[in-house]
C-alpha cells in the first residue's frame, strides 16, 4: 500500500471496504478491497479465496480485471481496475430511468457477462445497481463476486440469504437453499425495469413484503416447491402467503413499455426457475432486434479495444495462490 496514495471510500460492504487510489509513480487509479477481518479468521479467508478463484478463472470484457492480490499486516488486499461510475449512480442521476437506448446497451452487456458466468458454471447470486460498474465509454463491468459461487454438479445445497432484497428470486425468499443459474437471470429483470423507469420493480422493505410486491404484479402462485419451502421455513411459522386481492399485471404497471419489453420482462419473471428464458435465450429475444444486434456488436469491439489499450498500459502482473482448500497463497507486500 505504499506505493499507492488513497484518495477516498469509493464503497463498502459486509466484508470488505473499497477505495480509489492512485499510484504514486505512475499515476494509474485502481481500486483496492480491503478485507475487514484479518485474514487469519478463517470464515473471512475462505470467502476472500472463493472471491479470488473465481475472478482468477474468469476474463471477460464485462467483467472487472482483478490485477494483483496481497497481504498487509495480516489483511488481504485486492487491486482491481478502476471504473468510474455505477449504474446506482446513473439512476441517482435519472430518477425517471435511463434512455431507453442505453438502457438496451446496459442489458446487453450485462446478460452477455452473466452468461459467460454461467457457461462456467459460476453464479453471482448478488446483481444490483452497485455491483454495475460503467465506464466512461459506456462499458459495462459486473464487480463484487463475494457472493459468487461454483455450481456443485449434483444436490448442491446453498444459503438461501444472497443477492440484496429488492433483486431476489422467489425461491431464495422462501429460504430455498437448492437453486441454480436462474436465480440471476430473476435479477436481470429486476435491473432492466428499474433502469427503465428509475425505480426498483419489487421495492420490499423486508423478504415477506416483496413476496408480496412479487405476487401482486406476477399474478398466480408460487412453484410447488416454492410453497412448500416457505410453508416449512420456520422465519414464516404461522403465516400464510401474501396473496393479493389485486394484481397489477406487467401490462398495466408499464402501460409505455413495448411488447417486446414486457415479454423480455415475463422472460426472467416465471416462478418456476426451469420456466425462465436463460442468458443465451435472452440475447437472442426481440428485444433486441437483428439490427441493434449487429450494430452494438460492432460498437462493442471498438469499445473493447480502446478499453483494451487503456487497461493494458496501466496492467500489474499477476500472482500466484494456492487453492482455497490449501489454505496458502503466495503474498506480495509490495507491487
Amino acid at each position: 500500500m505504499d506505493k499507492y496514495e488513497t484518495l477516498e471510500i469509493i464503497g463498502e460492504g459486509t466484508y470488505g471496504t473499497v477505495y480509489k487510489v492512485r499510484h504514486k509513480e505512475t499515476g494509474a487509479y485502481y481500486a483496492i478491497k480491503k478485507f475487514k477481518e484479518s485474514d487469519e479468521n478463517q470464515a473471512i479467508r475462505k470467502i476472500a479465496m472463493r472471491e479470488i478463484r473465481i475472478l482468477k478463472s474468469l476474463s471477460h470484457h464485462n467483467i472487472v480485471t482483478l490485477y494483483e492480490v496481497f497481504r498487509r499486516n495480516k489483511h488481504l488486499y485486492l487491486v482491481f481496475e478502476y471504473v468510474e461510475h455505477t449504474i446506482l449512480s446513473e439512476l441517482e442521476a435519472h430518477q425517471n430511468g435511463l434512455n431507453p437506448n442505453q438502457v438496451k446497451k446496459i442489458m446487453y452487456q450485462l446478460i452477455s457477462a452473466i452468461k459467460y458466468c454461467h457457461s462456467h458454471n459460476i453464479i453471482h447470486r448478488d446483481i444490483k445497481p452497485e455491483n454495475l460498474l460503467l465506464t466512461q465509454n459506456g462499458v459495462l463491468k459486473l464487480c463484487d463476486f463475494g457472493f459468487a459461487r461454483t455450481l456443485a454438479t449434483l444436490n448442491g445445497k446453498y444459503t438461501d440469504y444472497v443477492s440484496t432484497r429488492w433483486y431476489r428470486a422467489p425461491e431464495l425468499l422462501v429460504g430455498d437453499n437448492e437453486y441454480g443459474k436462474e436465480v440471476d437471470v430473476w435479477s436481470i429483470g429486476c435491473i432492466c425495469a428499474e433502469l427503465l423507469t428509475g425505480l426498483p420493480i419489487f421495492p420490499g422493505d423486508s423478504d415477506f413484503d416483496t413476496l408480496r410486491h412479487i405476487l401482486s404484479t406476477i399474478g398466480g402462485n408460487l412453484s410447488d416447491k416454492q410453497s412448500n419451502a416457505f410453508n416449512s421455513n420456520p422465519i414464516y411459522e404461522g403465516v400464510k402467503l401474501p396473496l393479493p386481492k389485486k394484481v397489477i399485471s406487467l401490462e398495466s404497471k408499464f402501460k409505455d413499455f413495448p411488447s417486446n419489453v414486457i415479454s423480455f420482462l415475463k422472460g426472467c419473471f416465471m416462478y418456476d426457475p426451469k420456466s425462465r428464458k436463460s442468458c443465451e435465450e435472452l440475447l437472442k429475444h426481440d428485444y433486441f432486434s437483428n439490427t441493434f444486434r449487429a450494430s452494438f456488436e460492432q460498437e462493442l469491439m471498438e469499445l473493447f479495444n480502446d478499453d483494451y489499450e487503456i487497461n493494458s498500459s496501466i496492467r500489474i502482473s499477476n500472482s500466484e495462490f494456492c487453492s482455497p482448500e490449501q489454505g496458502c497463497y503466495q503474498e506480495r507486500l509490495e507491487m
